[in-house]
């Protein structure tokens, strides 16, 4: 069987980073992810919203690691024991003995849990990521940069990679969101502007799909308020608000925007894409992995790195304490 995809056009980039700039942003994407996901977590929290309105650092209380993190962990550890080239098998494996093998799986996501569900019941790829009620979740975007920073300056192999991993649990749109995140992941690595970033992730959206729609409507809205973050606001809410906050075209979309909005820049990306609301620990992960390959985990501040540099393995048992930047150390191996 075969799904729904987008065919690219050869878009490999010339790769010209240094073995410990290379590493500097690996780590920095890894780790700016897990900020923007425990960021964006507390940001929501009820009490927090209580004592502080806007949460502009984190809190006092204890931040745990949610399923954002965790299952891009699972990603990495995919594309390490795989050397960089998973077969469905590898996926499918690494899945029954980290996620089908716990009763439940704790703050995970729909999708991940609905695609447990299909395996456990002999569904296998791609009929597990199509025979799901959440395929067009952003449960796949979350956990697809370590396949950016693996074809760091090739995002047309990045696309394939996310590809590969997303379709346990997702289909189309749910593909393309994951496809968007990891290719604008390697030009974020590769030293890409903002705008390019952007223009990357948008171009993984086919013609006549719900994302390019979002995409597209969104931009439009930026550049009508000429990209000013606070004057687009509120309408960008509006404009992409649906039914089910964890969509590919709202969460997906809103991260890459307010990445955009806020030109790239690590702390204000972290803390606007932790208060846009709705999903925000997605879309403070996805912000946050796209800032932190840009800038690199030099940039970023040592009393953030030190909050989630270990996960607490609150969603899957195998991450707890892993040493997020050795991770992403251990991909950079991996590129070809």
């Amino acid at each position: 069987m075969t799904y729904p995809t987008i065919s690219n056009k050869e878009n490999k980039m010339t790769f010209n980073l240094s073995p410990e700039d290379y590493k500097n942003r690996a780590a920095g994407c890894l780790i700016g992810l897990a900020i923007g996901d425990a960021f964006g977590d507390a940001a929501r929290d009820p009490e927090n919203q209580f004592l502080y309105g806007i949460t502009m650092d984190f809190p006092e209380k204890p931040t745990g690691s949610t399923d954002d993190t965790e299952f891009a962990l699972l990603t990495a550890e995919i594309l390490i024991k795989s050397n960089g080239t998973p077969s469905r098998d590898d996926v499918v494996q690494a899945w029954k003995t980290h996620v089908i093998v716990q009763d439940e799986l704790t703050r995970g996501g729909a999708s991940e849990r609905e695609a447990a569900t299909n395996i456990r019941r002999g569904l296998l790829p791609p009929e597990s990521g199509q025979f799901n009620t959440y395929a067009v979740s952003d449960g796949a975007a979350m956990r697809s940069s370590p396949a950016g920073i693996v074809a760091a300056g090739d995002p047309d192999h990045a696309a394939v990679l996310a590809e590969r991993d997303a379709e346990i649990s997702h289909w189309g749109e749910g593909i393309w969101g994951a496809q968007a995140v990891a290719a604008a992941i390697a030009v974020a690595m590769n030293g890409g502007t903002p705008e390019e970033i952007f223009a990357e992730g948008m171009r993984r959206a086919p013609e006549g799909s719900w994302l390019l729609h979002n995409f597209t409507e969104a931009l439009a809205l930026m550049d009508k308020h000429d990209r000013n973050l606070h004057a687009v606001w509120m309408e960008l809410h509006q404009l992409l608000r649906g039914e089910y906050k964890a969509s590919v075209p709202e969460a997906v979309v809103s991260a890459f925007c307010v990445f955009l909005l806020t030109k790239g820049d690590f702390k204000n990306g972290i803390v606007y894409s932790g208060n846009f609301g709705r999903d925000s620990d997605t879309i403070g992960a996805v912000a946050g992995a796209l800032a932190g390959a840009m800038c690199g985990l030099s940039q970023i501040p040592e009393d953030w790195t030190a909050r989630v540099r270990k996960p607490s393995g609150t969603c899957l048992q195998f991450t707890d304490q892993l040493d997020i930047v050795e991770v992403a150390h251990r991909l950079t191996n991996l590129r070809t």
